[in-house]
């Protein structure tokens, strides 16, 4: 990224270097153990790629999709791996920032200052995320020296090895399972990703038409900012009158245009169908090969819908966790009730392109995608 006197609009270093020192140390564990957890896991992810394949059919039989490395990490691992997606997701809109602000008056010494606070803020909300996530499939990932990533320019699969081993020893659940349970989950992205060739370009010229309507003018985000404030403190309305999805919004829905409404829309579709599908894959999947994935689903829903604290519901609510949330619910209905009425070959109708996604409103009323793809194809 062109920096503006040798600073960039964030600090990426500087991200990395405060969420490492501030993020929560793992469960206590012997190195032997460790490195027992961290060999286990790389077992359930590859003994994972047959189950989900053989389950989903989305890859068709004597076709080797795309090769993405699979990583277990700490999470300092998955702090700087994040910091990578992020600085190369983001650097369109921060060029594009960054010239707004090198044109003005002191730009230079506000770019350099500017940097380091972003990159302070952003260290901070990752080592928040970094104690929660327990895998991930990076789709726009950059390889590094410490980090690869597909050949053919992004896709890894992230297993954060303190976070899985700290959550089933809350959930007193039999460690083997869930650790195979949790893979089965992101097994499933990565089959989503590299089964479905257009779909990891389809996403990023979302994600940068989103980007791209981002109003950078300080002024106009400070505003939406004040006006924001006032449902994060619930003045606006009486404590007690907010429905399920009143009361605040996220940091993603305060900066939003009408145009950028759409493209969430749209973006929260998708991200319903991915999250719910891999919800409904690991348990399909899940008695055959998962002994206890009852007690398992059972007892980490629980958990999913208390939180830890008043300060982490908050925390969740303003970084959009809840619609994250909703997205697991809404998006696994949508897919067990699509499958139910046309099967898992008709339910996979929905990765022939773009046009056969669903839609918001579809999420919520599976019988309408059924009618649009299904009886309008056959007809």
């Amino acid at each position: 990224m062109t920096s503006i006197g040798g600073a960039e609009m964030v600090d990426w270093n500087l991200a990395v270097a405060t969420a490492t020192r501030l993020v929560r140390p793992g469960p206590e564990i012997s190195r032997e153990e460790a490195r027992a957890v961290v060999a286990e896991l790389r077992r359930h992810a590859k003994a994972s790629e047959e189950h989900v394949r053989s389950f989903t059919r989305m890859i068709p039989e004597g076709h080797e999709p795309e090769d993405t490395p699979v990583l277990v990490v700490d999470r300092a691992g998955w702090i700087r791996a994040n910091v990578a997606g992020f600085r190369e997701l983001l650097r369109p809109l921060l060029g594009k920032m960054q010239e707004r602000r090198g044109n003005g008056p002191g730009g230079a010494v506000l770019g350099a200052v500017g940097g380091k606070v972003t990159g302070v803020e952003l260290g901070m909300l990752l080592s928040f995320l970094a104690s929660r996530v327990l895998g991930q499939y990076e789709t726009f990932a950059p390889a590094t020296r410490e980090l690869p990533a597909s050949a053919k320019g992004g896709g890894r699969l992230l297993l954060v090895a303190p976070n899985i081993v700290h959550v089933e020893r809350e959930l007193d659940v039999e460690p083997h399972d869930f650790r195979l349970w949790v893979a089965l989950h992101e097994e499933t992205h990565r089959t989503q990703f590299t089964g479905v060739p257009w779909l990891r370009d389809h996403l990023q010229g979302e994600i940068q038409s989103f980007l791209d309507e981002t109003d950078v003018d300080p002024t106009t985000v400070l505003e939406r900012l004040r006006e924001a404030a006032q449902s994060f403190s619930g003045s606006s309305r009486p404590e007690g009158e907010q429905g399920e999805d009143d009361g605040g919004h996220s940091l993603v829905e305060i900066v939003q245009t009408p145009a950028q409404r759409e493209i969430l829309g749209r973006l929260t579709a998708v991200m319903s169908l991915l999250e719910g599908h891999a919800d409904f894959v690991m348990d399909g999947v899940g008695p055959e090969v998962v002994g206890s994935v009852a007690e398992i689903r059972e007892k980490f829903q629980q958990r999913r819908a208390r939180g830890a604290s008043r300060l982490d519901l908050a925390l969740r609510k303003l970084l959009g966790l809840d619609a994250k949330l909703r997205q697991y619910r809404d998006g696994e209905k949508f897919v067990r009730a699509v499958v139910d009425e046309v099967g898992m070959d008709g339910f996979n109708r929905v990765w022939t392109s773009p046009n056969t996604l669903p839609t918001k409103a579809e999420i919520a009323k599976p019988a309408d995608w059924v009618a649009r793809v299904h009886r309008k194809a056959d007809s």
